[in-house]
């Protein structure tokens, strides 16, 4: 039974008013990358598991909706920011498609599943907006390890009876593998390599979540992580926080920087966006450590072009590379992006050039000379982070911009426009039903 509701944002709008200079401070939440496989690998626990810094986001909704179909009963607590799952007892092994094609993630839900209960029938999450996205790393590593799958009608349906630890090598450092077998190891008889790794922050705190809960994990954040079986019973409830999250707080940062502001980010882990930060310094913004979990961030004037390359952590992060075009829309000479994770990544483009900026694109390559200034125009968010993109580059631009298909934005950021409009930025949230919009309101969320 679904028991989470996903709420609505189809027909809801930014307006947003550009030209103000972003100033204050702002708090990060948790970070949506991790949470969403802490709640998958939350099922190998035969009781209760608390989960704090949970992000109030449509991902982590339509995954708390997987784990409520499988038999798990949850409490979230929005204020308290927190999920308790218990899943003392699973009633199904099966995670529909209707959930899985809604949020790719999901799919780790199959390692979990291979874990706790040696049978997983979970559905192939299908396309995404960015490119292409392949399951069959996963799917060979968790063969080597033992279990027997076949794909029929779009489903992977798979069975361990019993799971043997082995060497497995990715051909790349795929994220959503290493995390699925990651999952599906930490029950395997034996010791488990697992080479060319991710090395994510999201991957440590995996390992760091498995390891309260009971598992031997060790290597988590370089390209090789050792895991020593355990058995099922050995895992045990406890209480874990989640990693601030890298992206939403380089998010903020960019628009800081692009309005020429100053303002305090708080609760983040600085050395996450070591490269982001030396790239927007780069580029002239300032940054100062203010504490542990605080940085300054500040710019003045014009900034510089830069160029940069995709690559997984700790390289430029792909998740950044559409907000770090719109800071270089209009930046003084030409930078150049090489995109190399995704093929569909440059979706912003097409609305970048409608307000005004002056981007080649080439397979892979954009090469982005900077305008004086961009202008407001209507367009629309073609994935999550093409949505802030857009949305920075409406802070930028003169005049007044119109951002559609808010339901990308809001799979990732918490209240993004709430949290905007307290450092100064003149954003609503609208449906066309309700057209009187005051601009003077700036912290209103829904009008």
């Amino acid at each position: 039974m679904i028991v989470i509701g996903l709420g609505g944002s189809l027909t809801e709008k930014f307006k947003i008013h550009g030209g103000e200079t972003l100033k204050g401070e702002v708090s990060i939440c948790g970070a949506k990358n991790s949470v969403l496989k802490l709640l998958a690998a939350a099922i190998l626990v035969k009781g209760c598991t608390k989960i704090y810094n949970v992000p109030d986001l449509t991902d982590v909704k339509i995954m708390l909706n997987v784990l409520s179909e499988l038999g798990a009963k949850l409490d979230y607590n929005m204020e308290e920011k927190s999920v308790v799952v218990d899943a003392s007892d699973i009633t199904s092994v099966t995670a529909k498609y209707e959930l899985v094609s809604k949020m790719r993630a999901s799919f780790t839900i199959l390692g979990a599943l291979i874990s706790r209960c040696k049978e997983a029938i979970v559905a192939l999450p299908g396309g995404c907006a960015i490119g292409e996205r392949r399951v069959d790393f996963h799917i060979k590593g968790l063969e080597t390890l033992g279990a027997k799958i076949k794909i029929e009608n779009g489903y992977v349906h798979a069975k361990a009876p019993k799971l043997v630890g082995a060497d497995l090598y990715l051909d790349i450092p795929s994220v959503g593998a290493t995390e699925n077998l990651m999952l599906a190891a930490v029950t395997a008889h034996g010791s488990t390599r697992i080479q060319n790794a991710a090395q994510e922050p999201e991957i440590v705190d995996l390992a760091n979540f498995l390891n309260t809960i009971g598992a031997d994990i060790t290597g988590a954040g370089t390209s090789e992580i050792v895991i020593n079986g355990v058995n099922l019973e050995d895992f045990h409830p406890a209480e874990y926080t989640t990693i601030p999250d890298r992206i939403e707080a380089g998010t903020f940062m960019a628009a800081v920087v692009a309005t020429h502001g100053k303002a305090l980010i708080k609760n983040i882990y600085p050395a996450h966006l070591t490269f982001f930060n030396d790239k927007l310094i780069q580029m002239g913004a300032s940054i100062k450590l203010a504490d542990p979990t605080t940085i300054e961030v500040s710019s003045r004037g014009r900034l510089n072009s830069i160029n940069f390359v995709t690559q997984p952590y700790p390289g430029f992060p792909t998740d950044l590379q559409a907000i770090a075009m719109s800071l270089l829309t209009t930046a003084n000479g030409v930078g150049i992006i090489t995109e190399s994770l995704y093929e569909n990544r440059f979706m912003q483009v097409p609305d970048l050039r409608r307000m005004g900026a002056d981007i080649h694109q080439d397979r892979n390559h954009a090469i982005i000379k900077g305008v004086k200034n961009l202008a407001g125009a209507n367009v629309a968010a073609s994935d999550l982070r093409a949505g802030a993109a857009l949305v920075i580059a409406g802070l930028m631009a003169n005049g007044e911009t119109i951002v559609e298909k808010l339901h990308h934005i809001d799979r990732g950021y918490e209240t993004f426009e709430k949290k905007l409009a307290s450092l100064g930025a003149k954003i609503v949230r609208y449906n066309d039903e309700n057209v009187n919009i005051n601009m003077g309101v700036t912290n209103e969320s829904r009008l």
